[in-house]
């Protein structure tokens, strides 16, 4: 299972958002339509797992020493906020409010594909971001020895 690529979403009146059917297949066939959508922590963003993935990820949070500050914070927030959602007939998932809320998320979406999950972010928020990071992205890819070897 992937998720990659980038594509366009609408926010309904009621807080639904469609899943691009390619995304969709991936979700039915992995999970039975069932994910779980939580914040991330960095961006003003949300986060969609399709269920198998997300308990990954809840395993090895919960694995995490609750006595570590910063590790508790994770399993606050991340855990905290995650939210089960099933797609509905039509391939919908109904965003709670508070989730939409801290993405301020409104009308207009942008999903980007992140291997085992799907950011969720406002398309006003997602042009402001990329534009920031085209700008600044050269100089923050130089100096690391993270990307050794990587050609893309």
């Amino acid at each position: 299972m992937m998720f990659r690529g980038i594509s366009n979403a609408t926010l309904d009146g009621k807080g639904r958002m469609a899943l691009p059917s390619r995304n969709r297949e991936i979700v039915l066939a992995s999970s039975e339509g069932k994910v779980v959508v939580t914040i991330d922590m960095r961006e003003t963003c949300l986060l969609l797992y399709p269920l198998p993935e997300w308990e990954i990820v809840q395993r090895k949070l919960e694995g995490l020493s609750n006595i570590n500050p910063q590790a508790r914070l994770l399993q606050r927030l991340l855990i905290g906020h995650a939210t089960d959602l099933d797609l509905d007939s039509n391939g919908r998932i109904l965003l709670p409010a508070m989730l939409r809320d801290y993405g301020e998320l409104e009308k207009k979406l942008v999903l980007v594909g992140q291997g085992n999950k799907i950011e969720i972010w406002s398309h006003g928020i997602w042009q402001e971001r990329m534009s920031g990071w085209l700008a600044n992205g050269s100089g923050l890819l130089d100096d690391s020895d993270a990307f050794t070897g990587l050609s893309v």
